[in-house]
């Protein structure tokens, strides 16, 4: 048992502490030790949480924006999947989703950014988007790339809506504060029609669906590729996956965040141990080292899914559970 001598010097040793982090704190000297556990974790510890979008329950509300807000009103009319831990652009912590509309006879008027985009149409007919002198038109579960620093508006002719995913490496731009957004003087950036089936920044579905159909295993992912095998871009992959009727994917943990929509088909997902049921249309994110998995009930599921895999492999930060962890070190 401590002496009272002893406790009084370790309250006195403990006053002195306190008072030199103060002082130091005083001279922008904030000392680490106190902090040391927060900012060295023993496992990734991202703020987002799994989170679920229902589709049925945000296309309506989508749809009434289109007759509320104009396109004079909005430059973009998007809702954002926003985590509930975190306030917009997060998606996850590195990735931003969001699912846009554009009404028919609309433009959404033409701007350039730093910031990567990549869109998944989800619905709709006659829509088109036009990047940097190509317009595009939008085909149903097709996706779309606008590399950054590409002029581009996007507009729609016929009835009913057009409503696509839009994903994002906007996070990424609240660490590094470079993100520039530059407005055409015209709405529509001069463009002249591409044939979509070659056209190097789209990626048909029918031809993704395709190659999933011919893996002959329960559970296939396949990436979206340049023409030259390169990742789409250097923050953001995108993929496409098909999951067999009864059956169900392999248990993951990564260090990679990613986003998934529902192209197609029910099941559920068990995403750190809580299970999230879905149906077509239906988005949800999983976040850094979070273990996840996907379960398909009685139809063929079909997956879009984008992350930030090709930016963690490149800065050598990607890492899954069960990897032999000393290809990490490096010399």
């Amino acid at each position: 048992m401590p002496s009272a001598t002893s406790e009084n010097n370790n309250n006195n040793k403990q006053d002195e502490v306190q008072k030199l982090i103060e002082a130091a704190s005083e001279h922008g000297g904030v000392p680490l030790w106190p902090q040391m556990k927060r900012f060295n974790p023993a496992r990734p510890d991202p703020k987002c949480v799994p989170f679920q979008w229902k589709y049925e329950q945000l296309r309506p509300l989508l749809l009434k924006a289109g007759e509320l807000v104009t396109e004079k009103d909005a430059e973009r009319r998007v809702l954002m999947l926003i985590n509930p831990t975190r306030e917009g652009p997060y998606t996850t912590d590195t990735l931003y989703a969001g699912l846009q509309l554009v009404m028919p006879n609309e433009t959404a008027p033409a701007h350039r950014h730093t910031a990567f985009a990549a869109r998944f149409i989800i619905e709709g007919n006659g829509g088109f988007t036009a990047v940097h002198g190509k317009r595009i038109r939008m085909n149903r579960r097709d996706v779309i790339l606008t590399p950054t620093q590409n002029w581009h508006d996007h507009g729609k002719d016929g009835s009913g809506p057009m409503i696509w995913l839009d994903a994002l490496d906007l996070p990424l731009f609240q660490f590094f504060p470079v993100h520039f957004v530059e407005h055409y003087d015209k709405p529509r950036y001069p463009a002249d029609d591409v044939d979509s089936e070659t056209s190097p920044i789209v990626f048909p579905w029918s031809k993704m669906q395709q190659a999933l159909d011919h893996d002959e295993r329960d559970w296939t992912s396949l990436p979206y590729l340049k023409a030259d095998g390169r990742q789409v871009s250097k923050t953001i992959g995108l993929s496409a996956a098909r999951l067999r009727p009864g059956c169900s994917s392999e248990a993951v943990q990564e260090t990679a965040s990613s986003v998934y929509h529902i192209v197609s088909g029910k099941g559920y997902s068990v995403l750190g141990g809580t299970r999230f049921d879905w149906q077509a249309g239906d988005c949800f994110c999983i976040p850094a080292w979070v273990k996840y998995q996907h379960f398909a009930l009685d139809e063929p599921v079909y997956f879009y899914r984008f992350d930030d895999k090709p930016m963690l492999e490149s800065l050598g930060f990607y890492r899954w559970e069960g990897m032999d962890t000393e290809t990490l070190v490096s010399s």
